[in-house]
């Protein structure tokens, strides 16, 4: 029993004199997931489109800085072919900068390599895997929000519309006490 209470004060100590040094603990430690949408234009070039960002730090002190977005590799093969080659998107900071962050949720060590694991299943999709109407950036984003518990289906009204996608999903998870982006 004493040796019991000694181990738990040595160990309470230990995690103080860490976080005072601004070493992270698994107390301290915490990974966002954000949900970003982009405006974009057609006629300008770039669609509307949207990604997560992966901001935090691990329990073991590790930085994590990434994005994730799903595309096709060819616009004009994806518009016209129903099945397209496909890959993972990354953002520059200026058009993270430039998007809608929607919302975001916390999640542990052990689910962001979950979405991890699931980024790179998306990446590494054998043959074409994008499809315009039944497997693009907002259905694997959709993806992404069910693996953080969201309640987040992808009805046909909202296939091409990124932001009113993010919007509808706000509107389904009222836990997450966001607000939705005009």
């Amino acid at each position: 029993m004493i040796a019991s209470r000694l181990l738990t004060r040595l160990v309470t100590a230990l995690l103080l004199a860490l976080a005072s040094l601004g070493v992270a603990t698994s107390a301290q430690a915490a990974v966002q997931v954000h949900f970003h949408s982009f405006n974009g234009s057609v006629l300008w070039g770039r669609y509307p489109h949207t990604f997560v960002v992966f901001d935090g730090t691990l329990a073991d002190g590790t930085r994590v800085n990434q994005n994730y977005g799903f595309s096709a590799r060819n616009s004009a093969e994806a518009i016209t072919s129903g099945d397209a080659a496909h890959m993972i998107l990354t953002e520059t900071q200026r058009t993270i900068g430039e998007s809608n962050r929607h919302f975001s949720v916390t999640v542990s060590d052990r689910q962001y390599r979950r979405l991890l694991a699931e980024v790179i299943a998306w990446r590494d999709y054998p043959g074409p895997y994008y499809n315009l109407d039944s497997n693009n950036c907002i259905h694997f984003v959709a993806r992404i929000a069910e693996l953080v518990g969201l309640q987040a289906e992808v009805p046909e009204d909202f296939i091409r519309r990124p932001k009113a996608w993010l919007n509808y999903v706000t509107r389904n998870n009222p836990r997450l006490g966001a607000s939705e982006i005009p």
